[in-house]
C-alpha cells in the first residue's frame, strides 16, 4: 500500500513538473517560446532584377541568394502599390490601395506623412495582442511624430529610425527617432558625414533579436537601402570603384544648399559603383540577421520574409537600365506596369519551408497579414483583402487564390491597374477622361507588357473595368474626385 502511494505521488509529481515545463516553454524567459518568431525585411526601391537569384549579373548578392536556396523564391509577388507610404499601409493593414487608409505620399510639415487613423488594426497590433514583442527599425512614413499614426501608437513596442520618408532620403541625417526621443547624430552636424543611418538602424535590429531571444518577437525591418540618395561610407564604396564604367555623375545638394539633409539627394560622382555597393551592403545586413538567428539557435522557430516596397527608382543618379533592375518587366517606381509593382520575395524557415523551392503563386503585400496570423496561430482579422499563403510556404493544404488584385496611384494624373488570372488591365490619366488610356496585357505570354491587346478582347476589358469600379471605396483624404 505504501509502495502504491509513493508510486501515485511520483506520477503526480512528474505530471506537475511536465506541465510546469510546458508553461515555461510558452511564457518563461529562460527557454525559447514555441510561438514562431516573425521577421519581415523590406528593402526600399529594390527592383525585381536587382538580386542574383532574380537575374542580376553585374554584382553579387550571395546572402540573399543563399536565403533563396534555403527557402522559397516567389516569382509573382506584388507590392501594395508603386510608392512608399501606401505600399507600406497595405502591408501593415492587409488591405489593397482601394481600401487601405493611406493611399498616397501625403506630407505633413515640418516632418512626416499623413497618419494611419487611430482605429486602424495593424500587423503589429495583432501580434502584440497575441503576446509578441514588436519592434520596427528603419523607415516608417505612416504618421508624423506625435500623431496617432506613429509606430508606438500602431502596435510597436520599440521603434528606431526615420519617422519621415522625405528625411529618409538622406543617409547621413541630422537625427533619428528612438521611439519619441529625437537622437541627434553629432557626426552628421554641419558638413560632417560620419554616422551612417543604415548601419545604426541595423545594429538596433540585431540588438532587438538578441534582447528578445527568449520571447516570441515580430521584427519589422523596413531597411532604407537602396533608396534614391546613393551615399555610403568610403570603405563600402572603394571595393566597387571603377568596375561599372562609364560612370554616371549626379550633382545634388551640398552643405549650405537649401534642403541639404532635408530631403534633397546628395552629390554622387560614382552612381553606378555606389548603387552596387549599397545593394551589397543590404545583402550583407540580411545575411547578418540570418546569422544572428542561427547563432542564437532560433532559425528553426523563425520565419524570415524579404521583399521591396516598389520598383526601382530613377532619381538621385540611379540608373536602373544600366543594371537591368526591373529584369524582364516594363516600368519603374510610380508605374503600375509590372516593373513598378512586381517585387522580389523570399521566405526562409528551415525545417518548415522546403529548401530551394520556387513558387508562381500570385500574392501581394495585403496577404502578409493573414499569413502571419496563420503562422502565429491566431484568428485572421476580418475586413481585409489578403489571403494567407501559408499553404504555399509549407506545401500543405489547399491554397486559396485571389479573384483579382487591384492597385491605384494618385499622382501623375492618376493610375489604376487590376490583375485577374493572367489578364492585366492598366489605366493612366484617370483624372483626365479625355486623356485616359486603357491597356490590356496577357501576362502568361507577355510578362514585359509590350503588346496591348485591348482592342482584341473588348469583353475582357469591359469585365475588368467593372471590377475596377467595385474594387475600391472612396477616401476623403486620398480621392480620385
Amino acid at each position: 500500500m505504501i509502495k502504491q502511494t509513493k508510486f501515485v505521488i511520483l506520477i503526480l509529481s512528474g505530471i506537475f513538473l511536465l506541465n510546469s515545463c510546458n508553461k515555461q516553454s510558452k511564457t518563461g524567459d529562460e527557454t525559447t517560446s514555441s510561438q514562431p518568431n516573425i521577421v519581415y525585411i523590406l528593402a526600399d526601391d529594390l527592383g525585381y532584377g536587382d538580386l542574383g537569384c532574380y537575374g542580376q549579373s553585374r554584382f553579387q548578392t550571395p546572402n540573399l541568394d543563399k536565403m533563396a536556396s534555403e527557402g522559397m523564391l516567389f516569382t509573382q509577388h506584388y507590392a501594395g502599390t508603386t510608392v512608399c507610404a501606401p505600399s507600406r499601409s497595405s502591408l501593415m493593414t492587409g488591405q489593397h490601395t482601394g481600401h487601405t487608409p493611406i493611399r498616397g505620399n501625403k506630407e505633413v510639415q515640418p516632418e512626416g506623412q499623413w497618419p494611419i487613423p487611430d482605429g486602424t488594426f495593424t500587423i503589429a497590433e495583432m501580434l502584440k495582442q497575441a503576446g509578441y514583442v514588436t519592434g520596427g527599425f528603419g523607415k516608417w512614413g505612416l504618421g508624423y511624430p506625435g500623431s496617432e499614426g506613429e509606430p508606438n501608437n500602431q502596435g510597436f513596442d520599440e521603434f528606431f529610425g526615420y519617422n519621415c520618408q522625405r528625411l529618409a532620403h538622406n543617409y547621413y541625417p541630422s537625427y533619428l527617432w528612438d521611439n519619441q526621443t529625437k537622437i541627434i547624430l553629432e557626426g552628421n552636424q554641419g558638413d560632417k558625414f560620419e554616422d551612417y543611418a543604415a548601419e545604426l538602424i541595423h545594429e538596433k535590429a540585431l540588438q532587438f533579436i538578441e534582447k528578445n531571444k527568449n520571447k516570441p518577437f515580430f521584427l519589422f525591418y523596413p531597411n532604407v537601402i537602396p533608396h534614391a540618395e546613393l551615399l555610403l561610407p568610403e570603405e563600402n564604396l572603394a571595393e566597387f570603384r571603377g568596375q561599372f564604367l562609364p560612370e554616371k555623375e549626379f550633382k545634388g545638394a551640398e552643405p549650405g544648399d537649401e534642403n541639404f539633409r532635408n530631403g534633397a539627394y546628395g552629390t554622387q560622382a560614382e552612381s553606378h559603383a555606389a548603387f552596387a555597393a549599397m545593394v551589397t551592403l543590404l545583402d550583407q545586413q540580411v545575411g547578418e540577421v540570418l546569422a544572428k538567428l542561427k547563432e542564437l539557435g532560433l532559425e528553426n522557430n523563425t520565419i524570415v520574409m524579404f521583399s521591396s516596397d516598389n520598383g526601382p527608382h530613377l532619381e538621385g543618379g540611379a540608373d536602373p537600365d544600366y543594371f537591368d533592375s526591373n529584369g524582364p518587366l516594363q516600368g519603374y517606381k510610380r508605374d503600375l506596369y509590372e516593373g513598378g509593382i512586381r517585387e522580389p520575395m523570399i521566405a526562409w524557415w528551415p525545417g518548415k519551408i522546403e529548401a530551394g523551392t520556387k513558387s508562381g503563386h500570385i500574392s501581394a503585400f495585403w496577404d502578409v497579414m493573414p499569413t502571419v496570423a496563420d503562422i502565429a496561430g491566431i484568428e485572421v482579422p476580418g475586413n481585409i483583402d489578403g489571403i494567407s499563403f501559408l499553404p504555399t510556404l509549407l506545401n500543405q493544404g489547399e491554397q486559396k487564390e485571389h479573384d483579382y488584385l487591384y492597385w491605384e496611384f494618385h499622382e501623375k494624373g492618376g493610375r489604376k491597374a487590376i490583375r485577374k488570372g493572367d489578364w492585366k488591365l492598366v489605366r493612366y490619366e484617370v483624372l483626365n477622361p479625355e486623356k485616359t488610356t486603357t491597356e490590356l496585357y496577357d501576362l502568361s505570354t507577355d510578362i514585359g507588357e509590350e503588346h496591348n491587346v485591348a482592342d482584341e478582347h473588348p469583353e475582357i476589358v469591359k469585365e475588368l473595368l467593372e471590377l475596377i469600379k467595385s474594387a475600391r471605396t472612396e477616401s476623403e483624404v486620398f480621392t480620385f474626385k
